[in-house]
Parts: structure tokens; C-alpha cells; sequence
């Protein structure tokens, strides 16, 4: 145990029930934040509206449906 040496300063009893109230006063908190300072979070908690998503519709002026440069330039379209 690389920290074997802290439990002779700090109890057990003590250190690990202070350890875990620290990482979820930090979570807490981080959620927190999270909440009041973006709009989709409490949107996604709230069940806000849900839009289907829209994909772009395929281009079909290659043969493998692409339309970058690179796929023109490999088909020679």
C-alpha cells in the first residue's frame, strides 16, 4: 500500500467516511453546475421536447454515395 504510512496520522474510522462525503460533495457539485449552467442538460432531465432526428440525404452523384473530393477523385466522377 503506497499510503500505508497516512493511517498511522488519520484513523481509518475517520479518514475513509471523510473521503467518500468528499467525492460526493465533488459530484454533487459538478452535477450541480452542469444543471444550472447549460440548457440541454435540464432539457434531457425534463424530458424536453425530442426532435426526430434529420440526416442529409445521401448524395448518389458517386457510386459510393459521397460527394468529397477525394471520393470523385478515386471514381473519377
Amino acid at each position: 500500500m503506497i499510503y500505508g504510512k497516512m493511517w498511522t496520522v488519520v484513523r481509518p474510522q475517520v479518514g475513509i467516511p471523510m473521503f467518500i462525503a468528499g467525492v460526493a460533495i465533488a459530484s454533487f457539485s459538478v452535477h450541480l453546475a452542469l444543471t444550472l449552467n447549460t440548457t440541454w442538460v435540464k432539457n434531457f432531465l425534463n424530458g424536453g421536447a425530442s426532435k426526430a432526428a434529420v440526416s442529409a440525404p445521401a448524395a448518389a452523384d458517386t457510386p459510393c454515395g459521397f460527394s468529397t473530393s477525394s471520393c470523385k477523385e478515386k471514381h473519377h466522377v
